[in-house]
């Protein structure tokens, strides 16, 4: 009982009412990072940061050449057909360094990964922090052309990878996502259908049309149902500031509709508590 108190007490956590066994994570902001291990350049970062709008977001990067990423501590069982939804909210600001072939200033952009190692941050640059990353899915937010090639069309795009490279289908977005303003992002993978779908928005109200999918195994892919979940970032000769600002995860198939409420607490729900207890995994 003393250790579960203490666990509610580091993580600032209140317990939500959820169905038995399901999870829900819910950061509204990101004041206590106390849940997540952070690697590479997000590591050195003194998170949680106040960004220029008064807001503790999750920084990744925020220079020149890193690599960074950061993940929850405990395992999310995705036995539930290996589903998942989830819901977040970025922003990618101050530009610095190189231009490239569009003109666009900054890079590279952002990944949301589930993946099977907590403890990792893969390549800089045009890595974006995802490339190396066995065993995972990385929905990739590119804001660098990196050649033109068909997996990376423009600096400006998204895309739906697996098992550490940029091998998905991709789908252009406008305006640059590096401007500064908040983007909203909705992924769901359906186990059932192996479908995965991406949305992407200027605003929090959820898209009918998925901007992006794509069908894969996640069981497959993944070789366990036990799976870490987060975010990685990389610049290179261009960077910027990559912001997680809120974020909503669900370990089954629970399309988000509605966003977070304005607020300082991590919300984890009792089941992700409790499994909290039983699988954490060790610095």
């Amino acid at each position: 009982m003393k250790r579960f108190l203490s666990l509610i007490g580091a993580c600032a956590a209140t317990l939500v009412a959820v169905p038995a066994m399901a999870v829900t994570v819910v950061y509204n902001d990101f004041s206590d990072l106390s849940a997540f291990q952070q690697n590479g350049s997000t590591a050195a970062i003194a998170d949680p940061v106040t960004d220029n709008l008064g807001r503790k977001v999750l920084r990744l990067t925020n220079g020149l050449n890193q690599g960074g990423s950061a993940f929850l501590t405990n395992q999310i069982d995705l036995s539930n057909n290996t589903s998942f939804s989830t819901f977040f909210t970025f922003r990618i600001s101050n530009p610095q360094g190189s231009v490239d072939t569009d003109g666009q200033q900054g890079a590279d952009g952002l990944v949301f990964v589930v993946q099977t190692q907590s403890n990792t941050a893969g390549g800089i640059g045009g890595g974006i922090g995802y490339l190396g990353i066995n065993n995972s899915v990385g929905i990739e937010f590119d804001t660098w052309n990196n050649g033109g090639s068909a997996n990376d069309p423009n600096g400006n795009h998204v895309g739906i990878n697996l098992n550490g490279g940029f091998n998905g289908p991709t789908a252009v977005v406008a305006p640059a996502m590096n401007n500064s303003a908040d983007w909203f992002a909705w992924v769901d993978y359906n186990g059932a259908t192996d479908v995965i779908e991406l949305r992407l928005s200027q605003t929090n109200t959820r898209p009918g049309a998925a901007t992006l999918t794509r069908t894969a195994d996640l069981t497959s892919v993944l070789g366990t149902n036990l799976a870490y979940v987060g975010f990685t970032s990389g610049t290179g000769a261009a960077g910027g500031y990559h912001d997680i600002v809120n974020w909503q995860f669900r370990d089954n198939f629970a399309p988000i509709n509605e966003t977070p409420e304005p607020g300082s607490l991590a919300l984890l729900g009792i089941a992700g508590l409790a499994l909290g207890l039983t699988r954490r995994r060790r610095a």
